[in-house]
């Protein structure tokens, strides 16, 4: 088994393979957003990191990734996913070194490719459920009576932020971002770039369990 960067696209899928991946083989999803949001404010860096997001100021990098190598510490002898830990070629830089530094290792990046027209029509077509979190689809994943929930009855809403001008906007800036990124893992050989859209899973699963 290998421990995992997914980078995707808006809408990409990276939520519902990191979910699958924790589910089928038990690896630990780190998320740097999840981190920040479940600190423990009663340590050191707990309040260091309250203070700094009390003063509205973003967190910086090197607190972040403080933080995530306290994490890491705690889970060795498992795989882990990593979602929203690398952002710019200059964390990717800081994560290899902070891995080396306490023995892991980031043996794939995973690049889920999904065509612009697919990402749009999971954007603009998802539908939540207020009550019980589902999601459904307009395009795709349609409930069994149109507007209300299969599981618990409740009338499904659209984001308002869900429309094709916002979408594009989230899209163009994934990748001015991403690319650079990419670029980075594929010349440490690590970058694999997997269909979004057929046999993703399947695929998925080769890529982790080959050596």
């Amino acid at each position: 088994m290998k421990n995992i960067l997914f980078i995707a696209p808006p809408a990409g899928g990276k939520g519902t393979q990191s979910n699958l991946l924790v589910e089928n083989y038990g690896y630990v999803h780190i998320s740097t957003g999840d981190l920040l949001r479940d600190v423990d404010e009663t340590t050191l860096l707990g309040k260091k990191i309250r203070e700094i997001q009390a003063s509205g100021h973003l967190v910086d990098d090197e607190t972040v990734f403080e933080l995530l190598k306290e994490k890491l510490k705690t889970i060795k002898g498992h795989h882990f996913l990593l979602d929203g830990c690398v952002r710019t070629v200059k964390q990717a830089n800081i994560m290899e070194e902070l891995l080396t530094e306490i023995g892991l290792s980031l043996d794939i990046v995973i690049e889920l490719d999904v065509p612009y027209d697919a990402l749009l029509k999971r954007a603009t077509g998802r539908l939540s459920c207020p009550r019980c979190k589902a999601i459904y689809n307009k395009f795709f994943k349609q409930p069994f009576n149109e507007g209300i929930c299969d599981n618990c009855g409740e009338a499904l809403v659209l984001r308002n932020d869900d429309n094709e001008e916002t979408f594009k906007v989230r899209y163009d800036t994934y990748l001015k971002n991403a690319t650079p990124i990419l670029e980075f893992y594929e010349n440490l050989g690590k970058l694999v770039k997997i269909d979004g859209i057929n046999d993703t899973e399947k695929m998925i699963s080769e890529k982790i369990k080959n050596d």
